[in-house]
């Protein structure tokens, strides 16, 4: 699986643990920064993973900064590109059987970077359910999706 992970300063050094530890179970991960733990801007770096995801240049996307919340906010505004934030396993289960979310958001400087290796763990190896409740929602939110594309059109 080809996936992409991007932090700011907050999430720089769980990144660094979650990329060798991705490529050690066989991943290509691709690195979009942030290179060091110099004060950066989310934003940067959300976008990079959250384009490369919404364009297929990755099958799946890692953003991470200190809680979480504004990488997710960030990737959210793709086409294509569902992100969930999860604090637990259970939500990372859920998030991938029930949502098929396809970049998980981690908060770095609010978990233990432990929790956080699990949840990522549990995020790229679940599968989406493909129960037909489950399917058919989220081709409700693809379906919402393109119409408020077409909406925003000039």
């Amino acid at each position: 699986m080809k996936i992409v992970i991007g932090s700011d300063h907050a999430g720089f050094e769980l990144k660094e643990t979650l990329i060798q530890h991705f490529k050690q179970s066989g991943h290509t991960v691709d690195d979009v920064g942030a290179y060091n733990a110099e004060a950066s801007d989310y934003p940067v770096f959300g976008v990079k993973v959250a384009s490369a995801v919404s364009n297929h240049k990755a099958d799946r996307g890692i953003v991470i900064c200190g809680n979480g919340i504004g990488m997710s906010i960030v990737a959210n505004k793709f086409p294509g590109v569902r992100a969930a934030l999860a604090f637990t396993e259970k939500m990372a289960k859920e998030t991938r059987e029930h949502n098929d979310s396809n970049v998980l958001s981690l908060a770095g400087r609010d978990l233990p970077a432990d929790l956080n290796l699990k949840i990522a763990d549990v995020w790229i190896t679940t599968p989406f359910s493909n129960l037909e409740r489950h399917t058919r929602r989220v081709a409700e939110i693809t379906k919402l999706e393109q119409d408020l594309s077409k909406r925003h059109e000039v």
